[in-house]
């Protein structure tokens, strides 16, 4: 059995999100989040963002947002001690599994120099799409990419095989059980 789990955020995760943020970020050229954006994560688009624990701890989230049929994949951040193992597949399972098949695009946005996100960008299906000068502030630039429909499905079958995704087959025997 995984030592770790993952929620959506509920109101009273916002001081924890701030700690890891603070702890996380603070050192980075544009900071942090602001608390504004962390707040509306926690208490309006809790059910597509999400809380990674490990035995009951906090080590990793996701951020994100879905209006109408696009998500908006804003943050993802893991504690160093979780960085580089298979954590970041669970917070990745819940996301995708929750947007997949509502959405018709994804969007992403990452630095340049962010090799390991971008190839998990890739991963997943995403395009890179262009480049935005000072997207955070002057000098400050970034990758915008998308999934489309199309590349969720392109996508799928490797999803699947890593368990980001639960298979089609598993999800129809579950639908036909609810049904029986």
């Amino acid at each position: 059995m995984s030592r770790y789990s993952v929620r959506t955020l509920t109101s009273d995760d916002f001081s924890t999100l701030m700690a890891m943020e603070d702890a996380l970020f603070e050192v980075c050229r544009e900071g942090v989040l602001g608390p504004y954006y962390v707040r509306l994560c926690c208490d309006f688009f809790a059910d597509s963002c999400f809380l990674l624990e490990d035995d009951g701890r906090p080590v990793g989230y996701l951020l994100s947002f879905v209006r109408q049929r696009e998500a908006y994949c804003t943050t993802l951040a893991l504690l160093p001690s979780c960085q580089g193992t298979r954590a970041i597949i669970h917070l990745l399972r819940a996301f995708i599994t929750r947007i997949i098949d509502e959405v018709e695009v994804c969007w992403f946005t990452v630095e340049e120099e962010s090799q390991a996100v971008r190839a998990l960008h890739a991963m997943l299906g995403a395009e890179e799409q262009d480049v935005r000068p000072d997207f955070y502030g002057i000098g400050n630039a970034r990758i915008v990419s998308k999934i489309d429909r199309a590349g969720f499905e392109r996508a799928r079958p490797r999803l699947e095989r890593l368990g980001i995704v639960p298979r089609r087959v598993e999800v129809q025997a579950s639908a036909v059980e609810v049904l029986q």
